[in-house]
C-alpha cells in the first residue's frame, strides 16, 4: 500500500533548494576535472564523425565506448549541441580537447541533465509517510530533498570529477517512485531504459526481477503473506516482456543487425581488467589485499616466505591493477560473482517469501547494490551511490535506517577524497562535506530525537577518527620519508579504514533486514 503524502501546500522550498544546488554547480564549472572528462568529449566525438558501425570499433583514444548503446546515442544527441559550442571537440584525432568552450558546454550538459534528478526527487517526496502541521526542518521530504539534490557525493563525482550520474541515478529514482504508486509498468520501463544507459546497474537487476514477478505477476497472497502460486498472471508477465523487451531491441537491434553484438559486449564487460580498481574500493577485497600484504610481511620477517619467490608488487608498489596475492589465494571473476550471489540471496528469499510492498523491494535493492559493491569484480568506489542514494528514502523514514545510513554516507563518502587529489579542490571537497554530514547528523537527530542519540558511542567513535585519517593522509604523510618509497599508503589507509565501515554498515543493513519487518518498524516522527 502506498501511503502518499503530498508535498507542502507550498512548495518554493523544492525549487529554492534545486536553483541553490544549480548554482553552486555553475560555481565548479572551472575545477578540476579527471580523465572522465575526455572520455566523455571523445565519444561525442565518435558518436558524431563516425557511422554507427564503428561506434564499438573505434580506438584511436585509449577512452574507447564501453556505455551500453542508448548512452551512445544520448552522446550523439549532445554532440549536435555541443557543434554550436566549438567543432574541434567533435573531432576525433583532437585528444584531450578542453578549450573553454568545450568545458563550458560539457559542465552545462551535465547541470542541464540533472533536471531529470530534480523531477524524480520530487516525485520520491510524495511517496513518503509524512505528519501534519510539521515545521519544515522536521518534514521528511524536505530532509529527503536535501539528502539527495545536495548529496556530496553526486555533487565532487559529477560536477568537480566529472560525470552523469545524477541524470542516471534520476532515471533510477523515478523507477523507484514508480514502484511506490504502483505503476508498476512504468517502472520496469524506466529500469530497462536505465540498464541500457548504464550498465552497473545490473547489480540492482534482481531486485527488480524478484519483486515485479512475485507482487506484480502474481497478483495476490495468502493472509499471512506467503505466495499463492495460484495467482499467478501469464497476461502480466507477456505484458511485461513486451515493455522490457523492445527497449533492449531498441537499443542493441542495430548492431545485432550488424553482426557486432560480440564486440559491443566485450567492451561493456571486459574482465581483463584485474580484481580491483587502481584505487582499492573499500570493499571485502581491500580488507583481503590488506590482509594477504600483511600475511606476506610477517611470513618474510619470520623466515616462512622467500622474499625473491613474491610478486614485486606485493611488498613495494600496491596499487596496481592487476595485483598478485602472495599468501591468500587470488581471486577469479567467477570467485567474485559466487560470492555477490551469495551476500544478496537472503534478501532476495525474503522479498519473494514476505514482501513487504516497495519499501521492501527498495531495502533489497540496497542490499543488492551494496552486496554487488562490497564483492564485486573491478568495483569502482563510485558505486557506492548506488546504494547511499536510495537509502536516503528509507533513512528519512525509519529510526535504524538512518542509523545505517549515517555510518554508509559519510563512510561511503570520505572514500571519494582520493577522486580530488589537487590542492585547490581540498578546502572545496571538505566544506562540501562537512556541510552535508552536519546537515545529515541534526536533521536526522532531530527526526527521530524521542528515542536518545541516533548512533552508539562506538560508532560516533569511528566517524570521528576519519578527521585524524584526513589530517595523516593530507598534511602529515606528504612531509615524511615515505611518501616517495611508499606513495600509495595514503590511499591504502583510506581504503581500508573506510572498507570496515562499509562493512559494517552491510551487516547492519542485513540485521535489521532479517530480524524485523518494515511494519513493526515504522517509526511514530514527531
Amino acid at each position: 500500500t502506498v501511503m502518499a503524502a503530498p508535498m507542502t501546500n507550498d512548495q518554493s522550498w523544492f525549487y529554492s533548494l534545486a536553483l541553490g544546488v544549480s548554482f553552486l554547480k555553475c560555481l565548479l564549472i572551472n575545477a578540476y576535472h579527471s580523465t572522465d572528462f575526455e572520455v566523455h568529449r571523445n565519444w561525442l566525438a565518435l558518436t558524431h564523425s563516425l557511422p554507427v558501425s564503428q561506434w564499438y570499433y573505434e580506438a584511436t583514444s585509449e577512452w574507447t565506448l564501453d556505455y551500453p548503446p542508448l548512452f551512445a546515442w544520448f552522446e550523439y544527441g549532445l554532440s549536435h549541441i555541443a557543434r554550436f559550442f566549438d567543432k574541434e571537440m567533435l573531432v576525433v584525432q583532437n585528444l584531450n580537447y578542453a578549450s573553454p568552450a568545450t568545458v563550458l558546454f560539457q559542465r552545462l550538459s551535465v547541470i542541464v541533465a540533472d533536471v531529470v534528478f530534480f523531477y524524480a526527487v520530487k516525485e520520491c517526496c510524495k511517496c513518503l509517510r509524512e505528519g501534519k502541521g510539521k515545521d519544515l526542518l522536521g518534514k521528511p521530504s524536505f530532509i529527503l530533498t536535501v539528502l539527495l539534490l545536495w548529496n556530496f557525493g553526486l555533487l565532487i563525482v559529477d560536477h568537480i570529477h566529472f560525470q552523469y550520474n545524477g541524470f542516471l541515478f534520476g532515471v533510477l529514482l523515478l523507477s523507484i517512485a514508480r514502484h511506490f504508486q504502483n505503476r508498476h509498468f512504468e517502472g520496469a520501463l524506466l529500469f530497462s531504459v536505465l540498464l541500457n544507459l548504464k550498465h552497473i546497474y545490473l547489480y540492482i537487476a534482481p531486485a527488480y526481477g524478484i519483486y515485479l514477478l512475485r507482487c506484480f505477476c502474481f497478483t495476490q497472497s495468502n493472509a499471512d503473506g506467503s505466495l499463492q502460486w495460484r495467482s499467478f498472471s501469464v497476461v502480466r508477465l507477456v505484458t511485461l516482456g513486451t515493455i522490457v523487451l523492445p527497449t533492449f531491441a531498441v537499443s542493441f537491434g542495430p548492431f545485432i543487425a550488424l553482426g557486432q553484438l560480440p564486440q559491443v559486449l566485450s567492451r561493456l564487460f571486459p574482465f581483463k581488467r584485474g580484481l580491483c580498481h587502481a584505487y582499492w574500493a573499500p570493499n571485502i577485497w581491500a580488507l583481503y589485499n590488506i590482509a594477504d600484504k600483511a600475511f606476506s610481511i610477517l611470513g618474510v620477517k619470520f623466515k616462512l616466505l622467500d622474499i625473491n619467490k613474491l610478486p614485486k608488487a606485493s611488498m613495494t608498489g600496491g596499487l596496481v591493477q592487476e595485483l598478485q596475492h602472495s599468501v591468500l589465494p587470488s581471486v577469479s571473476p567467477l570467485a567474485t560473482l559466487v560470492c555477490t550471489l551469495l551476500s544478496i540471496l537472503p534478501a532476495l528469499f525474503k522479498i519473494w517469501h514476505r514482501p513487504n510492498g516497495a519499501r521492501g523491494f527498495l531495502r533489497c535493492l540496497v542490499i543488492c547494490a551494496l552486496g554487488s559493491f562490497m564483492f564485486g569484480w573491478h568495483v569502482h568506489e563510485k558505486a557506492i551511490l548506488m546504494a547511499i542514494l536510495p537509502l536516503s528514502l528509507l533513512a528519512v523514514e525509519s529510526r535504524e535506517d538512518a542509523r545505517i545510513f549515517l555510518m554508509l554516507s559519510v563512510t561511503g563518502h570520505y572514500s571519494l577524497f582520493p577522486l580530488l587529489f589537487t590542492t585547490q579542490e581540498l578546502p572545496i571537497k571538505i566544506f562540501l562535506m562537512l556541510l552535508f554530514t552536519i546537515f545529515s547528523l541534526t536533521s536526522l537527530k532531530m527526526l527521530f530525537r524521542k528515542g536518545g542519540a541516533l548512533l552508539n558511542p562506538l560508532e560516533a567513535t569511528y566517524l570521528l577518527g576519519l578527521i585524524p585519517l584526513e589530517l595523516i593522509c593530507e598534511f602529515v604523510y606528504p612531509l615524511t620519508v615515505w611518501q616517495k618509497t611508499f606513495p600509495f599508503l595514503p590511499l591504502m589507509l583510506t581504503s581500508v579504514y573506510c572498507a570496515l565501515g562499509v562493512t559494517y554498515a552491510f551487516i547492519r543493513l542485513y540485521i535489521s533486514l532479517l530480524t524485523c519487518s518494515d511494519t513493526t518498524k515504522k517509526t511514530k516522527m514527531q
